[in-house]
């Protein structure tokens, strides 16, 4: 059992300051494949339009090492105090800003803040120490669980497309296929028809569904995939 192996995000890494091996970088979120961002923000009612603003104000956050780094770059002399959560409850009573982590912001318009600055962004990451890395067994171990949740990510990206094609429509129908590598093709038991396998992005399914029955294919059979492994 991999004990050391863990799932944290670049913020946490850069908060930690922890020595650590990354293995690989997950990029999701709650509302999809994208980035997380740790931002500035305060009361819509504040007078602080920009970060040079901030001189001399409290700020609340559970990343008080990255906001002081980030605070001594920009040259900037404010309050930093750690946060034990409901950061955004804390203006403008218990703190003049914050620095949180968000993925959608709604959290933040409920609270009537406004982002004024981007301090990083941030996705998950797979690390492990050294010493486990070093080890053959549990290298191994760390390289299976990685390639898995890889793969399930990547098949939220792709969608299964099958269909009957006459052998007359068979070329033009695969000519208009984008797939990862070349489509399957099995003969079926009726003469010259044949099953037609493929993967292609879901962005683009909607388009070529379409486009195949009009080309001819028959029995046209869309199906979510569990992982997709390169």
């Amino acid at each position: 059992m991999v004990v050391d192996l863990g799932l944290t995000g670049k913020d946490l890494i850069e908060e930690t300051g922890a020595r650590v091996k990354e293995i690989a970088e997950l990029t999701y979120s709650k509302q999809g494949f994208n980035a997380v961002k740790l931002v500035v923000a305060v009361p819509n009612s504040s007078r602080v339009a920009n970060i040079k603003d901030l001189s001399g104000v409290t700020i609340a956050t559970e990343y008080v090492n990255i906001t002081k780094k980030y605070l001594k770059e920009n040259a900037i002399d404010a309050q930093v105090e750690f946060s034990w959560g409901a950061t955004e409850s804390k203006p403008p009573i218990l703190a003049d800003a914050i620095v949180e982590l968000i993925d959608t912001g709604r959290s933040l318009k409920a609270n009537n803040l406004k982002i004024i600055a981007t301090v990083l962004e941030s996705t998950t990451r797979i690390i492990t120490n050294e010493k486990s890395f070093s080890d053959i067994w549990k290298r191994q171990k760390i390289e299976t669980i990685t390639m898995l949740l890889k793969s399930a990510l990547a098949a939220e990206e792709f969608t299964g497309l099958k269909m009957n094609v006459s052998q007359k429509n068979l070329k033009k129908i695969i000519d208009c296929l984008p797939t990862l590598r070349k489509p399957t093709i099995s003969p079926l038991a009726e003469k010259n028809l044949y099953a037609v396998e493929t993967i292609i992005l879901k962005t683009v399914a909607k388009n070529i569904i379409p486009e195949v029955k009009r080309l001819g294919a028959e029995g046209i059979v869309e199906y979510p995939l569990n992982k997709v492994i390169y």
